[in-house]
């Protein structure tokens, strides 16, 4: 996908331009070597949770990996282009690796943001052995078609059209399609730096 490949260079050129190796960045992240080679060889789509580890060794914004130019204004994102926009492909972080959210940002053109909206189409997960994701900051999930199942800790929440949810990221939790059905949302993102 053409988004994940920028996304990985941009990793690769910012890690470069620090002078951080590919072994500084996976013990700083907690992430392996290989994990990170194949990220920034756009081999993997990562998850989220990778990419935030990475954001903050190089002490940059999650957006960064986004970006495209720097609006220092309000910043308008309009229905036409968003609905012919490339979402950026994340994996449900499984052992299978199976891409089940497409992310379609609506700030990439705002600098110096600290939150990452997003319009997300969440597929089915048929038979994912997930993995739960955890990482500093915040998010705010608000269902716009389908249903959702987000597990929260010890907790499942099922949220309908309609319903949100706004959590600490740093308990673990993991998104999926509620009953095998695709869904779409709005996902707020707010990562410290």
């Amino acid at each position: 996908m053409k988004t994940n490949k920028i996304i990985g260079e941009k990793i690769k050129g910012l890690r470069e331009m620090k002078n951080i190796s590919v072994e500084d960045m996976a013990e700083r992240s907690s992430l392996t070597e290989e994990q990170i080679m194949r990220i920034e060889g756009n081999e993997d789509f990562p998850s989220l949770a990778p990419l935030i580890k990475i954001a903050r060794v190089l002490g940059v914004r999650l957006g960064t990996f986004l970006d495209d130019q720097q609006e220092l204004g309000p910043v308008i994102c309009r229905r036409e282009s968003l609905q012919c926009s490339e979402g950026i492909g994340f994996t449900n972080n499984a052992v299978r690796k199976h891409k089940y959210m497409s992310y379609h940002a609506l700030s990439t053109d705002k600098s110096g943001r600290h939150m990452e909206p997003f319009i997300i189409d969440v597929e089915p997960a048929k038979n994912a052995d997930f993995i739960f994701s955890t990482h500093e900051g915040e998010e705010f999930i608000y269902v716009i078609e389908g249903a959702i199942e987000i597990n929260y800790g010890k907790n499942t929440y099922i949220l309908h059209e309609g319903d949100c949810i706004y959590y600490d990221s740093i308990v673990a939790h993991h998104v999926h399609a509620e009953n095998e059905k695709p869904a779409k949302i709005l996902g707020v993102i707010y990562t410290p730096y």
